[in-house]
Order: structure tokens, then C-alpha cells, then sequence
């Protein structure tokens, strides 16, 4: 016994310091979590394999795993599922987890508001917080998991999320799972959730986040599992990789996804390019590579780049696939009798992945790891409600308010609730979510808002996405006689999604048209038809919706996406004036499909607010207020500090996201016409004025040649700062003008 005091000091030092280390830094946390009891007895035995000691490096105790593990062995833990082996007490795993808005398919969870409403908020230390709540609550539903042997799907604590993937079509069905269209928003609100995910603990993560879908992927999703995805340099580099360079040199993101299609001709999944040199060389992440859920058997049943499981075996694994989410890589002992990989391959790859499960503590015992402490009353907790609330309200986009019809009072005489959308719990939830023992609907939250006085009714009137097959009305009539009518109207995930889930798309997922469902267009014609009434649209959807035939007829439009189980609440406090509106929009509304190019193109031409020439409907960057901002005095020091001055001409108190943008000499020649550099979001009381400084460097300047290489352009760069794109459409929408300034810079 006397030999093994060193190693047991050794970790009841470390299991010390790491407490002391956790306690100091629960700030965003729902409580200091204290450990109740000493390490288990487990702990304080000699570890009877050398990979079990914990006072070793991960490295370490990889390789003593491997060195103990049969061929056949090995390959199983190649697998999402990977079966335990029991003769070396290493139990079941899988890596399958989700985590987009909140822990999802697992059973009770905060729903926090889908991913794309995450970019309207244009709040980094928000989302943060947000992906700390939502590993709280993984370490604690994985804590309960294990005690009653649930080792299943969905169980781990190896979360795909976040999907960084440019929404650079609105017909994408899974757009609403990135956070829009800009590399800029995306990297920022990527690395914030993937760092609050993780954790900071110096040796073992609260959960592992995984970047998806790596790369150049966003649709059609009826042709994802055969389509090459043809892109330039510039676009590649530009456009579809910077998210991903962020999360991994910045946020250290532990694991990324491969996409189902070919990039350029290579399969996502066994691309050396994408894996290997730009990757793993490039950028330096030394995590794990998993592939999208059966990709590896696309590559010879869709994309016939190989003939066999085998040669797709060796050519994910060649490439740097560690996990397959599938079958395929159960043909690995077969693959090697052939020749086409060697054992030495199979080792470096397993320890890839094997890294990460010691990195989670998942083979040490319970009670050395100190978030295996964390109790099942953070799930779906008051804390993490109100952080759920708060991006709600956050991201809801105010595009109209004619004569300052908003915000509504509360002791209004009569008020009348349209649209299926209004006591709809599926509009709240989007897709990969959780479940919870109470949403709020958004009629919900309306009733729960006005004076106990007021006479509020409520029909849904309309059908979600077909006419009604009862032709009696029985709404309009007395919703035109209302003081106010609030129609809730818009698409669920019922029409967007996923390929396989979005049950009532026609384009397994995508949206071939833009526009509100033609019958509720119809529906809210007649409503607005003869009255002089304030109607107020509230939209939701998580993806661009086109309603120029609309935005005249509604006195006020909010745009609310899916806002999570609190989203109720969130939009009547924001129709009702407890919150003012702050969100923008992460995306362009297109007027129609007919401004896009084709859907199956690739090339970044005529997209987003960067090349997009046409004018849109609501353009990026764009949201109202119900106070007023103005913007002043804007400069550039030599260090290339910006600085500008705000204020709130209102009478109320609000938050504004001042937004920065830079032009370059060859601004819609060739460069982005606008290109997004920061943004920060500032609260004002009524009156108040602040100095805002961006710090920029030379490199903020850069653009992009033809070949993917950053450059530097002499001329003269203009710098845009206000609360919008700064576009003409902006203005004509209402929005505070920006204020600019050129730059000469020469090299």
C-alpha cells in the first residue's frame, strides 16, 4: 500500500485544486456546485489498469488503452455506438447527442429559441450563457442517465452542435439551425455557444461540441446525399470556412462534422483537403472528425467514388473520419485483411476519439470528475427559463410600426387573437429540441398581459397551410370590430426541416416558395379589408418569409421565429412594451424566389447582403425600435480604432446592436459591397449618449483573391457604423441613417 500514497495524493490534490479552480469561476452558473462527499472509494483504490490512472496525461492514457485492446476491439470503438467491453470495465458509449437549442431528443430540457434567433440577437456574452445552461443541464441529465444504466442514444455528453453552415439560400429547410447568412454573426455566436458549452476547466470539458456540417453545405436537402457542392476559392475561403476556422483556432470546438455532399469532388467526409490540410495542417484542431449520420456509405451507393464498404472505409479513415455515425466502418478488420489501411492508421485514429472521452472524464471514476456533481434541479430550471426568456426577447425583429402603433396597452378596451400560429406549441419549438413541462404559447402570453378588464377573444380562423374546409367565418367580422387585432401567422417545422421531418413539405424540407401560405395572405386581406383598425402581424418561421403583398396592410409587423418554450411570454412583452424590441435580422428577406439564384449553385454571386444587387424586402442587419437612435462623430485613429458616438432620443430605455461595416476599393467589382467587421449591443436610458470604440487591425481590411488568399487592396475604404446595413432600403424602411468615413490605406 505504502508504493500507491503517491498516486492517491496526486489525486485528491488535483480533485482540490479543481474544485477551488470550478467554485471561482461560476458566474453564469445557477449555483456554486459544491462537492458534497470525498472522492468515492472507487477513487481511492489503485487503478488496476494503467489507462485508468487519472494522474496521467490523456495522451498517456490513450495509448495504454489501445496497447490493451484486441483488433476486433478497436474497431468497435470506430462506431457512433460503441459497444462496452467488459474484461477491461470500459463501459457502453454513444456519441450520438444533441444540443441545438437546448438539450434535444433526451426527454426534459430548457427549449431555448431555435439557432437562427440566436444570430437576431447579436449577443455573444447571451449566448454563452446560454450554451453553460444548456451543459449544466447535460452534466446533469448524463449524471441521472447513468445511475439507472441509460447509456443510450442521445444520452452522452458528444453534442453535434452547433451547425455553422452558411444560410446562404433562404429555401434551405435547415437554415433555421445556423445563425444566418454573415461568416462574420456566424463565428461570433458559434465560438460564444461552443465556449459556454465546454466549459473552461484546464483538463476536463462539461460537454463536447462538434462544428457541423464541414463543409460548403446548405441544401437542397433532397439531393444532399449525392450533390457536389462546386465552389471558388474565394467563395470557399470567404464565405463557407470562416465560421469553422473560428470555432476550432478560437473556441477549441472538440469535434467536427463532415457534410453528406462533395465538396468539389470530394466527399466531405474522405476529403484530405478539407480534412487534413486545411483542417488538421492549417488550422491545427486535434479533436475528432465524425461523419454526418451514413455519409460514409454514400460515398459508394450515391457518390461513386468508391466501389466497395471497404474502399469507403479506408478512404474516411486515409482522410481523417474518426467516428462513423453509421455501419460502415464495421467492415474495418475486413479492410485491413485487404491491404487498403494499416493497424498504425487504426491506432492514430481511435486515439483521436479516445482523446475526447478522457477529456469528458467518462473513464474515470465518479466523484474524481467534479461535474459529476451537478444535481438534476438545474434542468429546466427558473435560472435557465429566464435565460430563454431573455434571448427570446432578444431576437425578436420589429420590421414595421406604423404611427408608433406599437407598443399595445395593457388596459386596452378589446382585443382580438387571430391565426393558427397563435396557441400553436410546435411553433415554439423548431427542430432538434427538447421537451419541457410548460411552454408558453403566444396566446399565452397575450392574455396573460392585459388588464383582467379588457374583453379579449380568440379563433384561430385559418388553417396553418391550406383553405379552410368549413367555408363559415365566424372571426373576421368580429376581429375588425376589435380595438386591436393581433394575427399569428407564419410556417412551423411542419413545412421546413430536415430532410425526413418537415412531414408537410413537398421539397422534403425546402421551401421551393417564399411566401406566407396563400391562404392565410387571403386570410389577412379580409381582416384588413374595411376596417381602420390597428392589425398587428406577428410572424413566425425560421427562415425568410416574403409578404410584399402584406407589409402595407399591417400596421405593425413582428418577426419571432421559433422562440423556445418561453417565446409566449417574450413576444407579449414585447407587444405590450415591458421589453423594446432589439432584435435584426441574420438573414435577407428576399421579395421572391425570383431575386435568387439557382438554388443548386453554389457560387456566393447575387447572395446575401454582400453580392445580393437587387433591393430586398427587409435587408440584413435590420430591425426598429420603439425609441430613437442617432449616430455622430465618427472616426479612425492610426492604430485603426474606430470610435462614434450614440444616443437615445427617445423617452424610453433601450438596447441597441451597432453594427460596423466596411467597404473596399472594389466594393461590388468583385469584394462584398458591405462587409460586416463587429458589432456590439448597448443599452441607452432616454437621453443618454456613449462612445463606442471598435478596435480594428489591418487585417479587418483584408479581402479575398480568386485564389482563397487573404490581400490587402490600396485605395480608399469606406467604414459604416449605425444599428443597420447601410442601404438604401434601410432607410426607406425606417431605420436610423449610418454614419461613414473614408479610409486611404496603402500597403
Amino acid at each position: 500500500m505504502r508504493s500507491n500514497l503517491p498516486t492517491l495524493f496526486k489525486t485528491i490534490l488535483f480533485v482540490t485544486i479543481s474544485l477551488v479552480f470550478y467554485n471561482c469561476n461560476t458566474d453564469t452558473k445557477e449555483k456554486p456546485i459544491q462537492i458534497e462527499k470525498a472522492p468515492s472509494k472507487e477513487s481511492s483504490t489503485p487503478p488496476k489498469y494503467k489507462w485508468q490512472d487519472i494522474t496521467l496525461s490523456n495522451e498517456e492514457r490513450a495509448d495504454a488503452l489501445i496497447s490493451e485492446l484486441t483488433l476486433e476491439e478497436k474497431a468497435s470503438q470506430m462506431l457512433d455506438v460503441c459497444p462496452a467491453i467488459e474484461r477491461l470495465d470500459i463501459p457502453e458509449y454513444n456519441w450520438w447527442n444533441e444540443a441545438l437549442h437546448g438539450v434535444a431528443r433526451n426527454g426534459r430540457a430548457t427549449v431555448f429559441p431555435q439557432a437562427i434567433a440566436f444570430g437576431a440577437t447579436f449577443d455573444e456574452n447571451l449566448i454563452q450563457r446560454v450554451g453553460n445552461a444548456i451543459s449544466d443541464e447535460a452534466r446533469a441529465k448524463y449524471n441521472e442517465a447513468i445511475k439507472i444504466g441509460n447509456r443510450s442514444r442521445y444520452a452522452g455528453l458528444t453534442f453535434w452542435s452547433p451547425n455553422v453552415n452558411i444560410f446562404r439560400d433562404p429555401r434551405w429547410g435547415r437554415g433555421q439551425e445556423t445563425y444566418g447568412e454573415d461568416p462574420f454573426l456566424t463565428s461570433r455566436i458559434g465560438v460564444s455557444f461552443v465556449k459556454g458549452l465546454q466549459g473552461d476547466h484546464p483538463k476536463y470539458m462539461k460537454a463536447a461540441a462538434c462544428a457541423k456540417h464541414y463543409a460548403v453545405h446548405s441544401g437542397p436537402e433532397e439531393l444532399r446525399h449525392e450533390f457536389d457542392a462546386v465552389v471558388s476559392k474565394k467563395d470557399l475561403f470567404e464565405t463557407y470556412l470562416p465560421a469553422f476556422k473560428a470555432l476550432v483556432q478560437e473556441a477549441k470546438v472538440e469535434g467536427v462534422m463532415g457534410a453528406y455532399n462533395r465538396t468539389n469532388g470530394e466527399p466531405c467526409s474522405g476529403s484530405p483537403y478539407l480534412l487534413q490540410d486545411i483542417l488538421r495542417k492549417d488550422w491545427g484542431f486535434n479533436g475528432y472528425i465524425v461523419s454526418d449520420c451514413w455519409a460514409i456509405a454514400d460515398f459508394h451507393t450515391y457518390h461513386k467514388v468508391t466501389n466497395t464498404p471497404e474502399e469507403s472505409t479506408a478512404l474516411a479513415l486515409k482522410s481523417g473520419t474518426n467516428i462513423n455515425c453509421g455501419n460502415v466502418y464495421s467492415n474495418i478488420k475486413s479492410t485491413l485483411n485487404q491491404g487498403l489501411i494499416t493497424e498504425e492508421l487504426l491506432n492514430q485514429r481511435l486515439k483521436e476519439n479516445l482523446l475526447t472521452r478522457f477529456k469528458l472524464g467518462l473513464f474515470d471514476p465518479i466523484g474524481s470528475n467534479l461535474y459529476d456533481t451537478i444535481k438534476a434541479d438545474v434542468i429546466d430550471s427558473d435560472k435557465h427559463r429566464k435565460i430563454a426568456l431573455e434571448t427570446a426577447q432578444k431576437s425578436i425583429v420589429l420590421l414595421k410600426n406604423k404611427n408608433n402603433v406599437l407598443p399595445i396597452k395593457k388596459d386596452i378596451r378589446t382585443a382580438y387573437i387571430v391565426g393558427p400560429n397563435a396557441s400553436n406549441e410546435e411553433v415554439l419549438l423548431g427542430n432538434y429540441y427538447g421537451v419541457t413541462s410548460s411552454t408558453q404559447t403566444i396566446l399565452d402570453g397575450i392574455v396573460g398581459k392585459v388588464s383582467p378588464g379588457t374583453s379579449i377573444n380568440y379563433k384561430s380562423g385559418v388553417l396553418p397551410f391550406r383553405d379552410n374546409v368549413n367555408p363559415i367565418d365566424w372571426s373576421t367580422g368580429e376581429a375588425k370590430k376589435a380595438d386591436v387585432c393581433i394575427a399569428v401567422m407564419g410556417i412551423s417545422a411542419l413545412l421546413e426541416g430536415e430532410e425526413g421531418e418537415a412531414l408537410a413539405s413537398s421539397e422534403k424540407g425546402d421551401r421551393t416558395s417564399l411566401k406566407l401560405p396563400q391562404n392565410q395572405i387571403d386570410y389577412i386581406k379580409k381582416l384588413k379589408k374595411d376596417s381602420d383598425n390597428p392589425l398587428i402581424l406577428v410572424l413566425t418561421g425560421g427562415s425568410p418569409i416574403a409578404i410584399p403583398e402584406i407589409h402595407d396592410l399591417a400596421d405593425a409587423i413582428l418577426f419571432v421565429w421559433y422562440p423556445g418554450e418561453e417565446g409566449g411570454n417574450a413576444v407579449a412583452d414585447v407587444l405590450f412594451g415591458d421589453v423594446v424590441p432589439s432584435g435584426k435580422l441574420p438573414i435577407t428577406f428576399p421579395k421572391s424566389v425570383d431575386q435568387l439564384p439557382p438554388y443548386e449553385n453554389y457560387d456566393m454571386k447575387g447572395r446575401t447582403y454582400k453580392y445580393m444587387i437587387q433591393e430586398p424586402l427587409y435587408p440584413f442587419g435590420f430591425g426598429l425600435s420603439y425609441t430613437q437612435f442617432q449616430y455622430k462623430n465618427l472616426a479612425i485613429d492610426d492604430q485603426f480604432n474606430v470610435s462614434a458616438q450614440i444616443s437615445n432620443t427617445g423617452n424610453i430605455e433601450a438596447e441597441e446592436v451597432v453594427q460596423l461595416y466596411i467597404s473596399s476599393p472594389l466594393a461590388g467589382k468583385g469584394d462584398p459591397i458591405y462587409d460586416l467587421k463587429s458589432f456590439k449591443r448597448e443599452k441607452l436610458k432616454p437621453g443618454e449618449t456613449k462612445n463606442i470604440t471598435f478596435k480594428l487591425n489591418i487585417d479587418n481590411f483584408n479581402q479575398f483573391d480568386e485564389n482563397g488568399k487573404e490581400i490587402l487592396r490600396d485605395g480608399n475604404y469606406t467604414i459604416y457604423v449605425g444599428g443597420t446595413l447601410p442601404s438604401q432600403r434601410s432607410q426607406d424602411l425606417g431605420a436610423t441613417p449610418v454614419i461613414t468615413k473614408e479610409i486611404n490605406i496603402k500597403k
